[in-house]
C-alpha cells in the first residue's frame, strides 16, 4: 500500500509479522506519535527518522501476561530486565499477590514477600497505585490485577479458616472498589498459604465483583501436581460462577508423579473452552521459582537458592550443598534460610513442550524482579522462545511464536489497540534479528540481557536500543474502562 503524511518515525525494509499468526511480508511501518501511521509495502512518507531495518523482524511489542513487576515498575521503572527482551506490556497482580489493596504494620507473609517485604510498600487504596504509576511511570505498559491473597490479608485476623459473611464483604468491596480504580481483575493463589483455607464459594462470592464490570480473573491453582485436573475443574467452575474469563497462570505438571499429564490436562482446558473462556500461560522452562518453604517443592530434583533474609551470600546456591555445609537435610536448611525463595527443577521438557505448542498458550515470564539471584525467565523467557523453540527445535513458526506473545494475550486482555501490527494501533514495537535472538541468561548468571534485540518502542518512543536503556519512561498505567472484552474467542 501507499500513503502520504508526515512521520515521526520509518522502518523501512522489515519482515512484518503483525501478531495475528499469518505469513510474514516485506514492508514499513511508520510512526506518528503515539500511533502506527501506516503499514505495508512500498509507504511513501516523510519522516523525521528513518530506519533500515534490512530485513530484520518487526512486530509488535511482547506482552508479558504474567509478572510480578507490581512493585518494579515504580523502583526501577527502565525495566531493562523486560524492554531488553522486546516486552512492551506487562501484567502484574498475579497469584493472589498485589501491592494494593493493602495497610499493614508488619513483614508481609510469603509469598506477599516477593514482591515487597516491607510495610511501606503496599497502597491502601488501589487508586493511590494506579496514580503513583501515573505519576511516575515506567518505561512498560502496565495492566494490575488485585489479589485475592492481598484482600484475606487486610480483611482477616487469621488466614487459616474460610472467610466469614463479613469478611466477604468487605473484600468484595475493595475489589469493587478497585475495579473503579482501573483493576482489571482478580486473581488467586489458592496454593499459597494466604488462600490455601479459602473455599471455592469464598473466591466465587468475592469474585462476583467482577461480572458487574466484565473484568477479567487469573489463577495459581491449588494443585499444579497429582491433583492438576481437579484443581482444572475447580478452576472453571469458579469462572462460571463469577461469569468472568479465566487465565490459568504458568500452566505445568509439577513433580514426577504428574509428568505426562499435560495430554490430559490441555484436553480438559479445550473441552472446557466450548462453553466458556478460558486462557492459559505458560514460561518457556523446566524450572520455576517461588518462595523457598514449600513442603511440596522440596521434592525437585534440584534446588537453587534465590534470596534469604537470614542468609543473603547463600543467594545462587545450591540448596543440596548448602544444607550439606550446615549438617542437615534440604527441610533443616530451610529453616535456618528463611524468609526465603528459591528455583525449584520439577517439570518434564515434553510436557513442557506440549503447553507451549498448544493453539491457545500465552508466554508470560513469572519472573521475581526483586530475588538476589532470579530465576532466568525474568531476563530471558521471550528471546528463549523466539531463538530456542522457534530458530533451534522448531516447536513452531516465528509467527505462531509472535503471535502467542502479541496478537493473542492482547485479545485475552482486552487491549484491542495493541498486539497487531496496523495503521491506527498504538506504536508498541520491536525490531530483532530471527537469526541471532537468545536468551543469554543462565541459571548461573541470570540477569544476563538476551541478544538480538534491537530496538523496543512503547507508545511510539524508543525505550531500548543499541543493547542499551534509552531512559525513556513512556509506558502508561492501563486502566480496565480503557480496554475492549476480555477473554480470547473461545473455539
Amino acid at each position: 500500500m501507499a500513503a502520504a503524511g508526515k512521520a515521526d518515525l520509518l522502518i523501512k525494509n522489515a519482515r512484518l509479522i503483525d501478531g495475528s499468526g499469518g505469513p510474514s511480508v516485506k514492508g514499513d511501518l511508520g510512526v506518528r506519535g503515539d500511533r502506527i501511521l501506516a503499514v505495508g509495502p512500498g509507504l511513501q512518507l516523510e519522516a523525521a527518522q528513518t530506519i533500515d531495518a534490512r530485513g530484520k523482524a518487526l512486530s509488535p511489542g511482547f506482552i508479558d501476561v504474567h509478572t510480578h513487576d507490581d512493585r518494579a515498575v515504580l523502583v526501577d521503572p527502565l525495566m531493562k530486565c523486560k524492554t531488553s527482551q522486546g516486552c512492551t506490556t506487562v501484567v502484574t497482580g498475579n497469584c493472589g499477590v498485589s501491592l494494593a489493596p493493602l495497610a499493614i504494620d508488619r513483614r508481609p507473609p510469603a509469598p506477599m514477600d516477593l514482591i515487597c517485604a516491607e510495610p511501606s510498600g503496599f497502597y491502601e487504596r488501589f487508586a493511590d497505585y494506579m496514580m503513583a504509576l501515573d505519576a511516575e511511570p515506567p518505561a512498560v505498559n502496565v495492566l494490575a490485577q488485585v489479589g485475592h491473597g492481598t484482600l484475606r490479608l487486610g480483611a482477616m485476623r487469621s488466614l487459616e479458616r474460610t472467610a466469614s459473611a463479613d469478611e466477604i464483604k468487605v473484600m468484595r468491596g475493595r475489589l469493587e472498589e478497585s475495579l473503579d480504580a482501573g483493576a482489571v481483575g482478580m486473581s488467586t493463589g489458592l496454593f499459597y498459604p494466604p488462600a490455601a483455607a479459602a473455599t471455592t464459594d469464598e473466591v466465587i462470592a468475592i469474585g462476583q465483583a467482577l461480572m458487574k464490570t466484565a473484568a477479567m480473573h487469573s489463577t495459581h491453582m491449588r494443585d499444579e501436581g497429582e491433583k492438576v485436573l481437579d484443581s482444572l475443574q475447580e478452576t472453571f467452575t469458579i469462572g462460571r460462577g463469577m461469569r468472568a474469563p479465566v487465565v490459568v497462570s504458568h500452566h505445568k505438571c509439577s513433580g514426577a508423579a504428574a509428568h505426562g499429564r499435560s495430554v490430559d490436562t490441555l484436553a480438559l482446558i479445550d473441552a472446557a473452552r466450548a462453553t466458556q473462556p478460558v486462557g492459559l500461560d505458560a514460561y518457556p522452562y523446566v524450572a520455576g521459582s517461588t518462595m523457598l518453604n514449600s513442603p511440596r517443592m522440596l521434592q525437585s530434583s534440584k534446588i537453587i537458592v534465590t534470596w534469604s533474609q537470614t542468609r543473603p551470600n547463600f543467594a545462587g546456591r545450591d540448596l543440596d550443598e548448602v544444607a550439606k555445609e550446615m549438617g542437615t537435610d534440604r527441610a533443616g536448611a530451610v529453616e535456618r534460610l528463611v524468609p526465603a525463595g528459591g528455583i525449584f527443577f520439577m517439570m518434564d521438557e515434553k510436557d513442557v513442550q506440549r503447553i507451549l505448542k498448544y493453539e491457545h498458550t500465552m508466554v508470560g515470564s513469572d519472573g521475581l524482579p526483586h530475588d538476589l539471584h532470579p530465576h532466568p525467565r525474568l531476563w530471558g523467557t521471550f528471546p528463549r522462545v523466539l531463538g530456542h523453540y522457534v530458530r533451534d527445535i522448531g516447536l513452531f513458526t516465528l509467527e505462531e511464536a509472535v503471535r502467542k506473545m502479541t496478537g493473542l494475550p492482547a485479545a485475552q486482555f482486552g487491549l484491542t489497540d495493541r498486539g497487531r501490527l496496523r495503521a491506527g494501533a498504538y506504536a508498541d514495537l520491536v525490531l530483532f534479528d530471527p537469526e541471532t535472538v537468545a536468551d543469554l541468561a543462565t541459571f548461573e548468571k541470570p540477569t544476563t540481557p538476551s541478544a538480538g534485540i534491537e530496538r523496543v518502542y512503547v507508545n511510539g518512543r524508543a525505550v531500548w536500543q543499541d543493547g542499551r536503556a534509552t531512559g525513556t519512561r513512556s509506558g502508561r498505567a492501563l486502566r480496565r474502562q480503557q480496554l475492549g472484552t476480555f477473554g480470547a474467542p473461545m473455539r
